[in-house]
C-alpha cells in the first residue's frame, strides 16, 4: 500500500514501473519458266529474228522466299537436248542465221569467291546453286549488260532497254537483272518485315545516342581535367541567401534556441550526472528535472555550461520531488544577456504535431533531435536509478530520440516554442555492457503548463504545492480503477476526515473509476490525473461500491511540500 504522495510516509510510495529516467512454306524459285510465243518486236532492224520465249507468270513479291541452301554440284551444264530444243523453232520459222553463238568456257569454280567475285568480260558468273541456263543467244543480238557490283535490289527492275527493243531479261521477276539470270540468289523481304526496319532503326538510334553521349562526357572529362589526372570534384559557388533557413525549419528554431539551452554538471559526494535545462527568465532561473540537480544536494556543486562553452556556477532554487521539477539559479550574471525560450500551450497539442527535443544525451550538449507527439495524456511514474524518488505525470509523448542526459531539456513544436520538459523514457532494460539504455522511440515530457506553474510556485516559496483528494490509494489491487485501502496505514487513515474525498461520499473500499472525465485504470494514473489540476479546481469523480456506480463532485484540496 502507498499513497498519492499526500503526506505519507516515504518509502510507501509504487514502484517506479518500466519507464526510467530520460535519458523488372515457302519455297525456292529455281524452276525455269515455261516458254510461251510473244509478239516479234516492231524494230525493222530486227524483224527477222526469232522472239524470246516469254517468261513466266510473275509471283507476287512476298510470297517469293529463297531456300536454304542445298548442297548441290558447283556448276551444272545445260543439256545439249535442251538447247537445240529452243533453238529448233526459230529456225523453222525464219531463215536468218540461226546457229547459236558458242558457249564461252567456264573457268574452274572457287568456292571462296563465288559469292562475290566480280564476272570476267564475256563470262557469265559461276552460281552458288543449280540455276537453269538460259536459251541460246541469237546471232546479232546486242551484247549482254554486265552484272552490277553490288548487292541486287530487291526487286527486279522493270528492262527500258537491252535485247528485242526492251523486252525483260531472262528470268525476269524471279533472278536478279544481270546476265540471264546466272546472278546470285537473293532474299526478299517478307510482309511484317517493317517490325524489323524499325527495331534496327531504333537500335542504330540508340547506337548513335550512346556513342553521341559517350563523346560528350569524354570531352567534359578532358576539359575538366585539362587533359592531365586530376580531381572529378564539382565546386559551386555558395549563395548566403539560397542557404537561409525558413522561420519555421528545424534548423531555424534549433539556431535560435541553442543558445539558451544549457548542460547542467551536479555532482556529490556519493555520485554524479549530467543533465540539461533552459533559460526560464532573465533573472538567471534555469528549469530542469528534479533528478537532474539530485546529486548536488548536501553540499555538492552545479555547473551550468552555455552553448558558447562560457560556465557558470549555480543554486538551487526550489525543487519538487513529485512534479520532477527544479529551478535552479546562476551565482553570476552571464556576460551576454539572457534570453528565455518562448513557452508554449501543452493543452494546445495535438497528436501528430512536430516536436524538437535539443539536450545533451550521454554527454553529446547541444543534439538536436525532432519527432512527433505520439500522445497526449500518457499517465508515467517514474523514478530514479535507485527508485527512491518517484514522481507522476500526465505526460506528452513523444517519438523524438530521448536518451539519459536530456533530462530536463526542451521539447518544443514546430513555430519553436516549448510545450514540455523532456523527463523520461521507456526503455528495453540496462545495455549489455552495464550501463543506460538509449531511446526506443518512447520518451515523455512533463507539459509545460504543469510545470510552469510548478516553476512559478518554487521561485516564489521554494516549496511545492499539490492538490489532493485526501485518500490512501491500495497498490494491491490489480482490477480497472483505483480502490481506496480498506484500513489505515501506520495510523493514517485511507480516507482524511474531512478531506475532499471524506466531503464527496467516498468510502474505504470505494472503486475511482473516472475523474473528470478521464477514465481511471490504475492508482499511478489517478494521481497523474490529480497532479495535472490546481489546489481548488472541481473535479467529478465516478466509483462503484459493491458493484454499483456513482458519481460524485468533489473540490481538490492541497499539500504543501514533498515528504522526505
Amino acid at each position: 500500500m502507498s499513497t498519492e504522495h499526500e503526506g505519507a510516509p516515504e518509502g510507501m510510495e509504487s514502484p517506479a514501473p518500466a519507464a526510467v529516467p530520460a535519458d523488372s512454306t515457302d519455297r525456292p524459285v529455281d524452276q525455269a519458266p515455261a516458254s510461251s510465243p510473244v509478239e516479234p518486236p516492231a524494230d525493222p532492224d530486227l524483224a527477222g529474228y526469232p522472239a524470246p520465249a516469254a517468261p513466266a507468270a510473275e509471283v507476287e513479291a512476298e510470297s517469293v522466299e529463297p531456300a536454304a541452301t542445298a548442297q548441290l554440284p558447283a556448276f551444272v551444264e545445260p543439256p545439249a537436248s535442251a538447247a537445240a530444243s529452243a533453238a529448233a523453232p526459230a529456225a523453222s520459222e525464219d531463215s536468218a542465221p540461226t546457229q547459236p553463238l558458242p558457249q564461252p568456257p567456264v573457268p574452274p569454280y572457287q568456292p571462296q569467291a563465288a559469292a562475290h567475285a566480280q564476272p570476267a568480260p564475256g563470262y557469265p558468273t559461276a552460281p552458288p546453286a543449280a540455276q537453269p541456263t538460259a536459251p541460246a543467244q541469237p546471232y546479232g543480238a546486242p551484247p549482254l549488260p554486265p552484272a552490277p557490283p553490288t548487292q541486287p535490289p530487291t526487286t527486279p527492275p522493270t528492262a527500258t532497254g537491252g535485247a528485242f527493243g526492251g523486252q525483260p531479261p531472262y528470268d525476269a521477276g524471279v533472278g536478279p537483272y544481270g546476265m540471264y539470270g546466272a546472278g546470285v540468289p537473293y532474299e526478299k523481304p517478307k510482309k511484317g518485315s517493317r517490325r524489323g526496319t524499325f527495331i534496327a532503326v531504333l537500335a542504330a538510334t540508340a547506337i548513335l545516342a550512346g556513342g553521341l553521349g559517350g563523346g560528350i562526357g569524354a570531352w567534359m572529362e578532358s576539359r575538366n581535367s585539362g587533359g592531365t589526372e586530376a580531381s572529378t570534384t564539382v565546386s559551386s559557388s555558395t549563395d548566403p541567401k539560397a542557404l537561409s533557413r525558413a522561420p519555421g525549419s528545424i534548423a531555424a528554431i534549433a539556431q535560435k534556441a541553442l543558445p539558451s539551452v544549457v548542460t547542467i554538471e551536479a555532482s556529490g559526494s556519493s555520485e554524479s550526472g549530467t543533465g540539461t535545462g533552459f533559460v526560464f527568465d532573465t533573472q538567471g532561473h534555469i528549469l530542469t528535472n528534479n533528478h537532474v540537480v539530485a546529486p548536488s544536494l548536501g553540499g555538492g556543486k552545479l555547473t551550468v555550461k552555455f552553448a558558447d562553452g562560457s560556465s557558470y556556477g549555480a543554486s538551487v532554487v526550489g525543487r519538487a520531488q513529485g512534479y520532477d521539477v527544479a529551478v535552479i539559479k546562476l551565482d553570476s550574471t552571464p556576460k551576454e544577456q539572457l534570453v528565455p525560450l518562448p513557452l508554449g500551450d501543452s493543452d494546445a497539442v495535438q497528436v501528430g504535431d512536430t516536436t524538437i527535443a535539443i539536450g545533451a544525451p550521454f554527454g553529446l550538449s547541444g543534439t538536436v533531435t525532432s519527432g512527433i507527439v505520439s500522445a497526449k495524456n500518457r499517465p508515467v511514474a517514474s523514478g530514479d536509478q535507485t527508485g527512491a524518488q518517484t514522481s507522476y505525470m500526465n505526460a506528452l509523448q513523444t517519438d523524438a530520440s530521448i536518451n539519459p542526459g536530456n533530462s530536463g531539456g526542451p521539447l518544443m513544436n514546430g513555430e519553436g516554442q516549448v510545450i514540455g520538459i523532456d523527463s523520461a523514457i521507456q526503455s528495453t532494460g540496462q545495455s549489455s555492457g552495464g550501463g543506460q539504455s538509449g531511446s526506443i522511440g518512447l520518451g515523455f515530457a512533463i507539459p509545460i503548463n504543469q510545470a510552469k506553474w510548478v516553476a512559478q510556485q518554487l521561485i516564489k516559496t521554494g516549496v511545492p504545492v499539490y492538490p489532493i483528494i485526501g485518500i490512501l490509494r491500495d497498490d494491491t489491487y490489480t482490477g480497472d480503477g483505483a480502490r481506496i485501502n480498506t484500513s489505515a496505514v501506520q495510523g493514517t487513515p485511507p480516507v482524511t476526515p474531512g478531506g475532499p474525498a471524506d466531503k464527496a461520499g467516498l468510502k474505504p473500499g470505494d472503486i475511482i473509476t473516472s475523474l473528470d472525465g478521464v477514465i481511471i485504470d490504475s492508482g499511478p494514473t489517478l494521481v497523474s490525473e490529480i497532479w495535472a489540476h490546481h489546489p481548488g479546481d472541481k473535479v467529478s469523480v465516478t466509483y462503484t461500491r459493491n458493484g454499483q456506480t456513482h458519481t460524485t463532485t468533489l473540490t481538490l484540496g492541497s499539500r504543501t511540500g514533498d515528504n522526505q
